[in-house]
């Protein structure tokens, strides 16, 4: 019995010894500090700022752009300007080419058609007084002038001489266009125009008349506010690619100069260049159906830094720009986008970072050769 009582106390003795020795270390454990209210607190993800865009980083995105030059707001239009206002003659001009056609126009071409319109009145008129019955009962035997006869034709040459040359001089400016800053491809519609961007991501715009009262709501002239404006940049060359998805129209912009027509299966082409930003109206100049007096035609000119504002909210990118990401969920998945493949390395090759496998192979130098056939034909003969 007393050697039972034994093992049981010197079980019990193990087995407090780890509670004790814990004990022990508790005890010679320093006490935890409070935390310090005036202590940092690390950095919430959400405070944490975005270092700045070093001078040799990566160009500003799209968004970047259009944050930083304000969101495009569609421009006012001003009387007078790109829209007709009642006066007599043609209206104000904004490219180089429609200035240059404007003081042919009214300085060349007007005062010399309006002397010869008066020399051939005062002409018939002094004709129809001197020549009269009443005035010469027995009428002039005279069959020709050789005078007369040649300053009537050399009168007129050297007037076609005088027209000729400032003429064919603005030809040849209209059809030779400089290298153009942005392409749009205008495509004429029953009863509507569609501007694709190819420059800018290629996007489209679908452009549809207003009715009077949101025009009116907006400011602009009844019959030729448009839902989507064309909008280019002042200052750039635009070329002008236009055609046609049914039927013949005519992309018409007075204020430019501007006047081509739309041929199904054709592509004309047109350019023009604006330093002035504004809003100009124009319309469809070729009879295309019921509705052709409802396709009017609308091109905002706005500051570089607003155009690309502009672009980046059709969902477009400046040229050069990197694309925005896709929202499609597909866009990153690995069946869409495969990752490359990873190296071959053979048991050669191996180096430091890229072990070589440890189940190679090697192959050998000549592979067998089956007998299959052999066997085969032996048992047929």
């Amino acid at each position: 019995m007393n050697a039972l009582f034994k093992i049981v106390a010197i079980a019990a003795a193990f087995g407090l010894a780890p509670t004790a020795a814990m004990a022990q270390d508790n005890a010679t454990a320093p006490a935890a500090t409070a935390p310090d209210a005036n202590a940092a607190l690390p950095a919430q993800p959400q405070e944490a700022s975005t270092p700045p865009l070093a001078s040799g980083g990566a160009a500003p995105s799209d968004a970047t752009v259009a944050k930083t030059a304000g969101a495009y707001k569609p421009g006012a239009p001003a009387p007078g300007v790109g829209q007709p206002d009642g006066r007599m003659g043609l209206q104000d001009q904004f490219t180089p080419i429609g200035e240059e056609a404007a003081w042919f126009h009214n300085q060349l071409l007007l005062p010399v058609i309006t002397a010869i319109s008066i020399f051939v009145l005062a002409l018939l008129l002094y004709v129809i007084v001197r020549f009269r019955r009443t005035a010469n009962p027995v009428p002039s035997r005279t069959t020709h002038n050789t005078a007369i006869e040649v300053i009537w034709t050399l009168v007129p040459v050297l007037i076609l001489v005088v027209l000729a040359v400032p003429s064919i001089k603005l030809l040849a400016r209209q059809y030779s266009p400089p290298a153009a800053d942005l392409t749009v491809k205008v495509t004429g519609n029953q009863w509507y125009w569609t501007y694709s961007y190819p420059d800018n991501g290629d996007f489209e715009l679908v452009s549809n008349m207003l009715p009077d009262e949101e025009a009116a709501k907006r400011g602009e002239p009844r019959l030729l506010a448009v839902d989507e404006r064309m909008v280019v940049p002042a200052g750039a060359t635009v070329k002008l690619i236009v055609t046609s998805a049914d039927v013949i129209h005519a992309f018409a912009m007075p204020a430019f100069w501007t006047k081509m027509d739309a041929v199904p299966g054709r592509l004309n082409e047109t350019w023009f260049k604006v330093d002035k930003p504004g809003v100009y109206y124009g319309q469809c100049s070729e009879l295309c159906g019921a509705r052709h007096a409802y396709m009017p035609i609308v091109v905002e000119v706005v500051p570089p830094a607003q155009f690309a504002a502009w672009v980046a909210s059709k969902g477009g990118t400046m040229p050069g720009a990197a694309k925005p990401a896709s929202p499609d969920a597909t866009a990153n998945s690995p069946i869409a986008n495969p990752a490359p493949a990873a190296p071959t390395v053979g048991a050669g090759e191996a180096d430091a970072t890229t072990p070589a496998p440890t189940n190679v192979v090697e192959a050998t130098t000549t592979p067998p050769v089956s007998r299959q056939g052999e066997a085969e034909s032996k048992r047929g003969n």
